[in-house]
Protein backbone atom coordinates (compact mmCIF):
# COMPACT_ATOMS: atom_id res chain seq x y z
CA UNK A 1 0.00 0.00 0.00
CA UNK A 2 2.52 2.62 0.90
CA UNK A 3 4.32 1.89 -2.10
CA UNK A 4 1.58 2.20 -4.15
CA UNK A 5 0.54 5.68 -2.69
CA UNK A 6 4.26 7.18 -2.71
CA UNK A 7 4.10 6.36 -7.39
CA UNK A 8 0.29 8.08 -7.00
CA UNK A 9 2.30 10.56 -5.81
CA UNK A 10 4.96 10.51 -8.23
CA UNK A 11 2.23 10.55 -10.91
CA UNK A 12 0.36 13.91 -8.98
CA UNK A 13 3.58 15.40 -9.05
CA UNK A 14 4.51 14.49 -12.72
CA UNK A 15 1.01 16.00 -13.85
CA UNK A 16 1.77 18.96 -11.81
CA UNK A 17 4.97 18.99 -13.33
CA UNK A 18 3.62 19.48 -16.81
CA UNK A 19 0.65 21.84 -16.03
CA UNK A 20 3.63 24.23 -14.50
CA UNK A 21 5.50 24.17 -17.56
CA UNK A 22 2.62 24.79 -19.62
CA UNK A 23 1.67 28.00 -17.95
CA UNK A 24 5.05 28.99 -17.71
CA UNK A 25 4.43 29.45 -21.63
CA UNK A 26 3.05 32.81 -21.29
CA UNK A 27 3.14 35.74 -19.52
CA UNK A 28 -0.19 36.12 -17.32
CA UNK A 29 0.04 32.94 -16.56
CA UNK A 30 3.67 32.52 -15.39
CA UNK A 31 3.63 32.67 -11.77
CA UNK A 32 0.74 29.87 -11.41
CA UNK A 33 3.39 28.07 -13.92
CA UNK A 34 5.80 28.64 -10.93
CA UNK A 35 4.21 27.85 -8.39
CA UNK A 36 2.71 24.58 -9.47
CA UNK A 37 6.15 23.35 -10.65
CA UNK A 38 7.04 24.08 -6.97
CA UNK A 39 4.12 22.26 -5.48
CA UNK A 40 4.66 19.06 -7.38
CA UNK A 41 8.57 19.29 -6.39
CA UNK A 42 7.08 19.65 -2.39
CA UNK A 43 4.79 16.25 -2.90
CA UNK A 44 7.69 14.30 -4.85
CA UNK A 45 10.00 15.16 -1.98
CA UNK A 46 7.79 14.14 0.89
CA UNK A 47 6.72 10.59 -0.93
CA UNK A 48 10.71 10.44 -1.59
CA UNK A 49 11.01 10.93 2.33
CA UNK A 50 8.69 7.59 2.93
CA UNK A 51 11.35 5.63 0.76
CA UNK A 52 14.64 6.80 2.92
CA UNK A 53 16.07 3.99 4.95
CA UNK A 54 19.96 4.09 4.58
CA UNK A 55 20.04 7.80 6.21
CA UNK A 56 18.35 9.02 9.62
CA UNK A 57 15.38 11.02 9.04
CA UNK A 58 17.08 13.96 10.82
CA UNK A 59 19.34 14.90 8.85
CA UNK A 60 17.49 14.43 5.50
CA UNK A 61 15.14 17.06 7.38
CA UNK A 62 17.77 19.18 8.59
CA UNK A 63 19.28 19.15 4.78
CA UNK A 64 15.52 20.00 3.38
CA UNK A 65 15.44 22.64 5.75
CA UNK A 66 18.35 24.02 5.12
CA UNK A 67 17.74 23.87 1.26
CA UNK A 68 14.30 25.36 1.77
CA UNK A 69 16.44 28.37 4.29
CA UNK A 70 18.66 29.41 1.77
CA UNK A 71 16.39 29.28 -1.38
CA UNK A 72 13.96 31.46 0.60
CA UNK A 73 16.75 34.06 1.25
CA UNK A 74 17.79 33.99 -2.11
CA UNK A 75 14.05 34.50 -3.19
CA UNK A 76 13.98 37.90 -1.20
CA UNK A 77 17.65 39.09 -0.96
CA UNK A 78 18.71 38.84 -5.13
CA UNK A 79 17.01 41.64 -7.61
CA UNK A 80 15.12 40.78 -10.12
CA UNK A 81 18.10 42.42 -12.55
CA UNK A 82 20.32 39.50 -11.16
CA UNK A 83 18.23 36.86 -12.21
CA UNK A 84 20.20 35.32 -15.19
CA UNK A 85 22.96 35.18 -12.74
CA UNK A 86 20.98 33.39 -9.87
CA UNK A 87 19.70 31.05 -13.08
CA UNK A 88 23.15 30.24 -14.01
CA UNK A 89 23.65 29.33 -10.65
CA UNK A 90 20.91 27.06 -9.99
CA UNK A 91 21.77 25.03 -13.28
CA UNK A 92 25.30 24.55 -11.79
CA UNK A 93 23.43 22.88 -8.48
CA UNK A 94 21.26 21.05 -10.24
CA UNK A 95 23.83 19.43 -12.73
CA UNK A 96 26.05 18.89 -9.04
CA UNK A 97 23.29 17.32 -7.50
CA UNK A 98 23.15 15.03 -10.17
CA UNK A 99 26.31 13.97 -10.41
CA UNK A 100 27.29 13.62 -6.60
CA UNK A 101 24.26 11.24 -6.43
CA UNK A 102 25.44 9.16 -8.94
CA UNK A 103 28.80 9.53 -7.71
CA UNK A 104 27.96 7.88 -4.12
CA UNK A 105 25.85 4.83 -6.12
CA UNK A 106 29.34 4.36 -7.93
CA UNK A 107 31.04 4.19 -4.69
CA UNK A 108 28.59 1.49 -3.12
CA UNK A 109 28.76 -0.78 -6.28
CA UNK A 110 32.42 -0.15 -5.81
CA UNK A 111 32.12 -0.74 -2.03
CA UNK A 112 30.25 -4.06 -2.75
CA UNK A 113 26.71 -2.94 -0.82
CA UNK A 114 24.90 -1.53 -4.30
CA UNK A 115 22.08 -3.36 -5.70
CA UNK A 116 22.13 -2.88 -9.53
CA UNK A 117 25.74 -3.20 -10.46
CA UNK A 118 24.90 -4.09 -14.12
CA UNK A 119 26.50 -2.73 -17.21
CA UNK A 120 23.24 -0.49 -18.45
CA UNK A 121 23.38 1.09 -14.47
CA UNK A 122 27.10 1.84 -14.49
CA UNK A 123 26.57 3.26 -18.09
CA UNK A 124 24.09 5.50 -16.91
CA UNK A 125 25.72 6.13 -13.32
CA UNK A 126 28.55 7.37 -15.19
CA UNK A 127 26.76 9.95 -18.43
CA UNK A 128 25.21 11.44 -14.89
CA UNK A 129 28.55 12.34 -13.50
CA UNK A 130 29.63 13.36 -17.18
CA UNK A 131 26.85 15.40 -17.85
CA UNK A 132 26.34 16.93 -14.24
CA UNK A 133 29.99 17.86 -13.83
CA UNK A 134 30.13 19.56 -17.03
CA UNK A 135 26.84 21.46 -16.22
CA UNK A 136 28.02 22.35 -12.72
CA UNK A 137 31.20 24.32 -14.04
CA UNK A 138 29.89 25.85 -17.00
CA UNK A 139 26.84 27.27 -15.27
CA UNK A 140 29.66 29.24 -12.75
CA UNK A 141 31.57 30.61 -15.84
CA UNK A 142 27.94 31.65 -17.24
CA UNK A 143 27.65 32.85 -13.73
CA UNK A 144 30.90 35.08 -13.83
CA UNK A 145 30.56 36.42 -17.48
CA UNK A 146 26.89 37.72 -16.22
CA UNK A 147 28.40 38.97 -13.24
CA UNK A 148 31.29 40.51 -14.99
CA UNK A 149 33.60 38.29 -12.92
CA UNK A 150 34.97 36.85 -16.04
CA UNK A 151 35.10 38.82 -19.25
CA UNK A 152 32.03 38.87 -21.13
CA UNK A 153 34.19 38.60 -24.51
CA UNK A 154 35.04 34.91 -25.79
CA UNK A 155 37.99 33.42 -24.26
CA UNK A 156 39.66 32.00 -27.23
CA UNK A 157 43.15 30.61 -27.53
CA UNK A 158 44.44 28.62 -31.10
CA UNK A 159 43.06 24.95 -31.72
CA UNK A 160 40.42 25.15 -29.01
CA UNK A 161 37.67 23.44 -30.42
CA UNK A 162 40.21 20.54 -31.37
CA UNK A 163 41.28 20.00 -27.90
CA UNK A 164 37.92 20.44 -26.49
CA UNK A 165 37.26 17.51 -29.12
CA UNK A 166 40.19 15.60 -27.78
CA UNK A 167 38.56 15.73 -24.39
CA UNK A 168 35.62 14.94 -25.53
CA UNK A 169 37.06 11.64 -26.55
CA UNK A 170 39.25 11.08 -23.93
CA UNK A 171 36.07 11.42 -21.47
CA UNK A 172 34.04 8.40 -23.47
CA UNK A 173 37.38 6.15 -23.77
CA UNK A 174 37.97 6.89 -19.88
CA UNK A 175 34.41 6.48 -19.21
CA UNK A 176 34.29 2.90 -20.93
CA UNK A 177 37.42 1.89 -18.89
CA UNK A 178 35.51 2.96 -15.43
CA UNK A 179 32.51 0.80 -16.82
CA UNK A 180 34.59 -2.32 -17.99
CA UNK A 181 36.73 -2.34 -14.92
CA UNK A 182 34.12 -2.07 -12.43
CA UNK A 183 32.01 -4.51 -14.39
CA UNK A 184 34.76 -6.70 -14.01
CA UNK A 185 35.08 -6.07 -10.42
CA UNK A 186 38.06 -8.28 -8.07
CA UNK A 187 39.59 -6.78 -5.21
CA UNK A 188 43.05 -6.50 -6.92
CA UNK A 189 41.64 -3.70 -9.23
CA UNK A 190 40.20 -1.69 -6.51
CA UNK A 191 42.53 1.54 -6.92
CA UNK A 192 42.25 1.51 -10.72
CA UNK A 193 38.66 1.27 -10.49
CA UNK A 194 38.63 4.59 -8.87
CA UNK A 195 41.10 5.95 -11.01
CA UNK A 196 39.01 5.96 -13.94
CA UNK A 197 36.44 6.88 -12.13
CA UNK A 198 37.82 10.21 -10.72
CA UNK A 199 39.54 11.19 -13.91
CA UNK A 200 36.03 11.09 -15.97
CA UNK A 201 34.77 13.31 -12.71
CA UNK A 202 38.24 15.98 -13.80
CA UNK A 203 37.68 16.12 -17.53
CA UNK A 204 33.42 16.53 -17.20
CA UNK A 205 35.00 19.37 -14.59
CA UNK A 206 37.38 20.22 -17.44
CA UNK A 207 34.90 20.24 -20.10
CA UNK A 208 32.51 22.59 -18.71
CA UNK A 209 35.00 25.55 -18.15
CA UNK A 210 36.48 24.92 -21.68
CA UNK A 211 33.31 25.13 -23.73
CA UNK A 212 31.27 28.18 -22.21
CA UNK A 213 34.89 30.43 -22.17
CA UNK A 214 34.65 30.74 -25.44
CA UNK A 215 31.06 31.55 -25.84
CA UNK A 216 30.56 35.77 -25.79
CA UNK A 217 28.31 37.23 -22.84
CA UNK A 218 25.30 38.02 -25.36
CA UNK A 219 24.91 34.28 -26.04
CA UNK A 220 24.31 33.69 -22.39
CA UNK A 221 20.68 32.72 -23.28
CA UNK A 222 21.62 30.21 -25.55
CA UNK A 223 24.03 29.10 -23.20
CA UNK A 224 21.77 28.79 -19.86
CA UNK A 225 19.02 27.32 -21.73
CA UNK A 226 21.37 24.41 -22.84
CA UNK A 227 22.94 24.39 -19.23
CA UNK A 228 19.23 23.88 -18.02
CA UNK A 229 18.77 20.91 -20.63
CA UNK A 230 22.22 19.16 -19.48
CA UNK A 231 20.81 19.56 -16.04
CA UNK A 232 17.58 18.07 -16.44
CA UNK A 233 19.28 15.03 -18.52
CA UNK A 234 21.63 14.71 -15.74
CA UNK A 235 18.61 14.37 -13.26
CA UNK A 236 16.54 12.23 -15.39
CA UNK A 237 20.07 9.54 -16.15
CA UNK A 238 20.15 10.12 -12.45
CA UNK A 239 16.68 8.84 -11.83
CA UNK A 240 17.23 5.51 -13.95
CA UNK A 241 20.44 5.05 -11.49
CA UNK A 242 18.36 5.31 -8.68
CA UNK A 243 14.53 3.70 -10.08
CA UNK A 244 12.62 6.76 -9.14
CA UNK A 245 10.01 7.86 -11.45
CA UNK A 246 9.43 11.36 -9.86
CA UNK A 247 13.31 12.42 -10.99
CA UNK A 248 13.24 10.63 -14.36
CA UNK A 249 10.00 12.85 -14.79
CA UNK A 250 11.00 16.08 -14.12
CA UNK A 251 14.34 15.55 -15.76
CA UNK A 252 13.07 14.53 -19.10
CA UNK A 253 10.79 17.35 -18.69
CA UNK A 254 13.51 20.02 -17.89
CA UNK A 255 15.60 18.44 -20.23
CA UNK A 256 13.69 18.76 -22.98
CA UNK A 257 11.56 21.94 -22.46
CA UNK A 258 15.75 23.41 -22.22
CA UNK A 259 16.38 22.09 -25.97
CA UNK A 260 12.94 23.47 -27.27
CA UNK A 261 14.25 26.80 -25.49
CA UNK A 262 17.49 26.85 -26.82
CA UNK A 263 16.43 26.09 -30.28
CA UNK A 264 13.93 29.45 -30.21
CA UNK A 265 16.82 31.48 -28.90
CA UNK A 266 19.00 29.67 -31.66
CA UNK A 267 15.89 30.61 -34.41
CA UNK A 268 15.69 33.96 -32.85
CA UNK A 269 19.28 35.13 -34.32
CA UNK A 270 18.94 33.16 -37.07
CA UNK A 271 22.49 31.23 -36.04
CA UNK A 272 22.84 27.11 -35.28
CA UNK A 273 23.88 25.99 -31.78
CA UNK A 274 26.99 24.93 -33.34
CA UNK A 275 27.82 28.46 -34.80
CA UNK A 276 26.91 29.98 -31.35
CA UNK A 277 29.10 27.54 -28.73
CA UNK A 278 32.20 26.97 -31.12
CA UNK A 279 32.60 30.62 -33.36
CA UNK A 280 33.23 32.95 -30.60
CA UNK A 281 30.51 35.12 -31.86
CA UNK A 282 31.07 38.75 -30.77
CA UNK A 283 34.53 39.01 -30.16
CA UNK A 284 35.84 42.54 -30.52
CA UNK A 285 38.18 43.48 -32.77
CA UNK A 286 40.37 46.60 -31.29
CA UNK A 287 40.96 48.16 -34.90
CA UNK A 288 37.67 48.50 -36.12
CA UNK A 289 35.51 48.92 -32.73
CA UNK A 290 34.97 52.23 -30.49
CA UNK A 291 33.67 55.56 -32.48
CA UNK A 292 35.83 55.78 -35.36
CA UNK A 293 33.68 53.90 -38.18
CA UNK A 294 30.82 55.30 -36.96
CA UNK A 295 31.44 58.94 -36.90
CA UNK A 296 32.58 58.83 -40.24
CA UNK A 297 30.06 56.48 -42.25
CA UNK A 298 26.89 57.38 -40.25
CA UNK A 299 25.57 60.92 -39.04
CA UNK A 300 23.50 60.83 -35.93
CA UNK A 301 21.10 63.35 -34.98
CA UNK A 302 20.90 64.02 -31.15
CA UNK A 303 17.71 65.17 -29.54
CA UNK A 304 17.44 66.25 -25.47
CA UNK A 305 15.17 64.56 -23.19
CA UNK A 306 12.43 67.46 -22.94
CA UNK A 307 12.17 67.32 -27.10
CA UNK A 308 11.76 63.56 -27.02
CA UNK A 309 9.51 63.77 -24.39
CA UNK A 310 7.24 66.35 -26.25
CA UNK A 311 7.80 64.20 -29.17
CA UNK A 312 6.04 61.23 -27.19
CA UNK A 313 3.23 63.24 -25.29
CA UNK A 314 2.14 64.27 -29.17
CA UNK A 315 2.25 60.79 -30.66
CA UNK A 316 -0.92 58.10 -31.07
CA UNK A 317 1.02 55.13 -30.11
CA UNK A 318 3.86 54.31 -28.66
CA UNK A 319 5.78 50.96 -28.84
CA UNK A 320 8.97 50.54 -26.49
CA UNK A 321 11.55 48.33 -27.21
CA UNK A 322 13.79 46.99 -24.08
CA UNK A 323 17.25 45.55 -24.01
CA UNK A 324 19.81 44.68 -22.23
CA UNK A 325 20.71 48.38 -21.54
CA UNK A 326 17.80 48.75 -19.63
CA UNK A 327 18.37 46.04 -17.47
CA UNK A 328 21.91 47.63 -17.06
CA UNK A 329 20.75 51.12 -15.86
CA UNK A 330 17.84 49.18 -13.59
CA UNK A 331 15.46 51.40 -15.66
CA UNK A 332 12.38 48.91 -15.54
CA UNK A 333 10.50 51.27 -13.09
CA UNK A 334 10.94 54.65 -14.69
CA UNK A 335 10.03 52.85 -18.04
CA UNK A 336 6.94 51.95 -16.17
CA UNK A 337 6.26 55.21 -14.66
CA UNK A 338 6.60 56.70 -18.13
CA UNK A 339 4.22 54.23 -19.66
CA UNK A 340 1.93 55.61 -17.51
CA UNK A 341 2.09 59.19 -17.75
CA UNK A 342 1.95 58.69 -21.75
CA UNK A 343 -1.55 56.45 -20.92
CA UNK A 344 -2.62 59.38 -19.24
CA UNK A 345 -2.04 61.67 -22.73
CA UNK A 346 -4.45 59.31 -24.34
CA UNK A 347 -1.04 57.65 -25.73
CA UNK A 348 -1.61 53.94 -26.86
CA UNK A 349 1.81 52.08 -25.28
CA UNK A 350 3.17 48.71 -26.05
CA UNK A 351 6.16 46.98 -25.50
CA UNK A 352 7.99 44.87 -28.52
CA UNK A 353 9.96 41.63 -26.91
CA UNK A 354 12.60 40.03 -28.92
CA UNK A 355 12.98 36.49 -27.90
CA UNK A 356 17.18 37.19 -27.16
CA UNK A 357 16.93 40.18 -25.52
CA UNK A 358 18.85 40.40 -22.38
CA UNK A 359 21.02 37.85 -20.73
CA UNK A 360 18.61 35.19 -20.29
CA UNK A 361 15.60 33.70 -21.86
CA UNK A 362 12.55 35.90 -20.73
CA UNK A 363 14.58 38.70 -19.13
CA UNK A 364 13.39 41.43 -20.50
CA UNK A 365 9.47 39.95 -19.42
CA UNK A 366 10.89 39.37 -16.25
CA UNK A 367 11.92 43.01 -15.33
CA UNK A 368 9.06 44.59 -16.65
CA UNK A 369 6.73 42.24 -14.51
CA UNK A 370 9.05 43.32 -11.50
CA UNK A 371 7.90 47.10 -12.76
CA UNK A 372 4.25 45.46 -12.88
CA UNK A 373 3.51 46.74 -16.36
CA UNK A 374 0.57 44.62 -17.55
CA UNK A 375 1.03 41.63 -19.16
CA UNK A 376 -1.53 42.67 -22.04
CA UNK A 377 1.03 45.43 -23.32
CA UNK A 378 3.63 42.98 -23.69
CA UNK A 379 4.21 41.37 -27.31
CA UNK A 380 6.27 39.49 -28.57
CA UNK A 381 8.24 40.05 -31.94
CA UNK A 382 6.12 37.96 -34.15
CA UNK A 383 2.79 39.43 -32.56
CA UNK A 384 3.98 43.29 -33.01
CA UNK A 385 6.53 43.26 -36.22
CA UNK A 386 3.66 44.71 -38.34
CA UNK A 387 2.77 47.33 -36.09
CA UNK A 388 5.41 49.61 -36.16
CA UNK A 389 4.99 51.06 -39.80
CA UNK A 390 1.60 52.45 -38.28
CA UNK A 391 3.42 53.59 -35.05
CA UNK A 392 4.09 57.05 -34.49
CA UNK A 393 7.55 56.63 -31.79
CA UNK A 394 9.37 53.83 -31.32
CA UNK A 395 11.62 54.33 -28.23
CA UNK A 396 14.62 51.91 -28.24
CA UNK A 397 16.11 51.17 -24.32
CA UNK A 398 19.18 49.60 -24.46
CA UNK A 399 18.48 47.53 -27.38
CA UNK A 400 21.12 47.55 -30.59
CA UNK A 401 22.10 44.24 -32.60
CA UNK A 402 18.22 43.21 -32.63
CA UNK A 403 16.60 46.75 -33.95
CA UNK A 404 19.43 46.92 -36.88
CA UNK A 405 18.03 46.77 -40.14
CA UNK A 406 21.63 46.03 -41.82
CA UNK A 407 20.06 42.22 -40.75
CA UNK A 408 17.38 42.25 -43.24
CA UNK A 409 19.23 43.09 -46.56
CA UNK A 410 23.02 43.02 -45.78
CA UNK A 411 24.45 39.86 -46.77
CA UNK A 412 27.74 40.75 -45.09
CA UNK A 413 27.05 41.65 -41.87
CA UNK A 414 27.70 38.73 -39.21
CA UNK A 415 23.59 39.52 -37.87
CA UNK A 416 22.49 38.78 -41.51
CA UNK A 417 18.95 37.31 -42.11
CA UNK A 418 18.43 37.41 -38.13
CA UNK A 419 14.76 38.21 -37.42
CA UNK A 420 14.70 41.46 -35.81
CA UNK A 421 12.17 44.33 -34.45
CA UNK A 422 10.83 46.91 -37.38
CA UNK A 423 11.22 49.69 -35.89
CA UNK A 424 12.85 51.72 -38.74
CA UNK A 425 9.24 51.47 -40.15
CA UNK A 426 8.18 53.57 -36.88
CA UNK A 427 6.85 57.90 -38.21
CA UNK A 428 10.06 58.21 -35.30
CA UNK A 429 12.55 56.16 -33.22
CA UNK A 430 14.49 57.49 -30.21
CA UNK A 431 17.80 55.61 -28.72
CA UNK A 432 18.65 55.78 -25.67
CA UNK A 433 21.99 54.78 -25.34
CA UNK A 434 25.50 55.82 -23.16
CA UNK A 435 27.08 56.32 -26.18
CA UNK A 436 27.96 54.85 -30.01
CA UNK A 437 29.76 52.05 -29.18
CA UNK A 438 28.16 48.88 -31.16
CA UNK A 439 26.22 46.22 -29.75
CA UNK A 440 27.39 42.18 -28.79
CA UNK A 441 27.93 41.56 -32.80
CA UNK A 442 30.96 44.32 -32.94
CA UNK A 443 29.24 46.28 -35.95
CA UNK A 444 27.45 49.30 -36.34
CA UNK A 445 23.90 49.93 -36.35
CA UNK A 446 22.63 51.90 -39.55
CA UNK A 447 19.18 52.70 -37.46
CA UNK A 448 21.46 55.14 -36.00
CA UNK A 449 21.98 57.43 -38.84
CA UNK A 450 18.81 57.13 -40.39
CA UNK A 451 16.48 60.33 -40.94
CA UNK A 452 13.71 59.29 -38.78
CA UNK A 453 16.24 58.19 -36.16
CA UNK A 454 17.23 60.70 -32.95
CA UNK A 455 19.50 59.51 -30.44
CA UNK A 456 19.28 60.52 -26.84
CA UNK A 457 22.63 59.83 -25.47
CA UNK A 458 22.54 59.14 -21.14
CA UNK A 459 21.96 56.97 -18.53
CA UNK A 460 18.83 54.84 -19.85
CA UNK A 461 17.21 55.75 -16.17
CA UNK A 462 18.46 58.82 -15.82
CA UNK A 463 16.86 59.88 -19.35
CA UNK A 464 13.47 57.95 -18.99
CA UNK A 465 13.39 59.86 -15.90
CA UNK A 466 13.22 62.95 -17.35
CA UNK A 467 11.27 62.26 -19.80
CA UNK A 468 8.63 61.14 -16.95
CA UNK A 469 9.39 65.05 -15.36
CA UNK A 470 8.78 66.30 -18.66
CA UNK A 471 5.24 65.19 -18.71
CA UNK A 472 4.50 65.93 -15.06
CA UNK A 473 5.28 69.40 -15.54
CA UNK A 474 3.39 70.27 -19.17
Amino acid sequence: MEANLILISYIFSAILFILGIKRLGKVNTARQGNFLSAVGMLIAIVATLFKMDAIPLPWVLTGVALGALIGALSAVKIAMTAMPEMVAIFNGFGGGASALVASAEFFKIHGGVGVNNDTSTLITIILSVIIGSLTFTGSFIAWGKLQGKITGQPITYAGQNMVNGLILVAMVIFGYFAVTNMSGFIAKTTEINMLWFYIVIVIGLALGILSVIPIGGADMPVVISLLNSYSGIAAAATGFVLQNQALIVSGCLVGASGLFLTNIMCKGMNRSLSNVLFSAFGKVNQSSSGKGKVEEGIKVKEMSPDNAAYTMQAADSVIIVPGYGMAVAQAQHEVRKLSDELEKNGVTVKFAVHPVAGRMPGHMNVLLAEANVPYDQLFDMDEINDEFQSTDVALIIGANDVVNPAARHDTTSPIYGMPILNVDQAKTTFVLKRSMNPGFAGIDNELFGYENNYMVFGDAKASVASFVETLKED
